[in-house]
């Protein structure tokens, strides 16, 4: 097993992969070997730039609506940035980008670093910011944010 956890640790250095799960592609008695091991690459500069959907222009302006703590809406952010009035095909895409983990829903967390998605050096939401944010796009009391949900919130 020493020698898998080395050779699994060689394969995904090398490959640059992360959020690597260890499991049996098949149910066999044979040893795992780093052939048989499934995970996903999840590299952020494959990621679409929001420039490719959103003018910059429109996005500056938008952060700096709200670039002081508490002075964050969503609902004029998204009509200042352009995201209002977009197809459905580009709010899944921004959709796509704001959810950092991929697991089909944006979370509090997510939320919190909203404004870095169109902005590395954006500031955080703030607690009130980020629970209100939560709470006018979580409709049916999940926690969370689908994409249905996102879409709907955006309009």
């Amino acid at each position: 097993m020493r020698q898998f956890s080395n050779a699994l640790h060689r394969k995904t250095r090398s490959l640059n992969l992360t959020n690597c799960i260890i499991a049996p592609i098949t149910q066999s008695t044979r040893p795992l070997s780093v052939s048989s091991v499934a995970c996903k690459a999840t590299t952020p500069e494959l990621k679409m730039p929001l420039t490719d959907i959103l003018e910059q222009g429109k996005i500056t302006a938008a952060l700096e609506e709200c670039k002081n703590a508490d002075s964050f809406h969503h609902k004029q952010f998204f009509k200042t940035c352009g995201l209002t009035g977009k197809s459905h095909a580009d709010v899944k895409k921004v959709f796509d980008i704001i959810d950092q983990d991929r697991s089909g829903f944006v979370e509090e967390d997510e939320l919190k670093l909203f404004l870095q998605n169109f902005k590395k050096d954006a500031r955080a939401l703030t607690d009130k910011e980020t629970k209100e944010f939560l709470k006018a796009g979580d409709t049916d009391n999940d926690g969370k944010i689908g994409e249905s949900e996102f879409a709907d919130l955006v309009k």
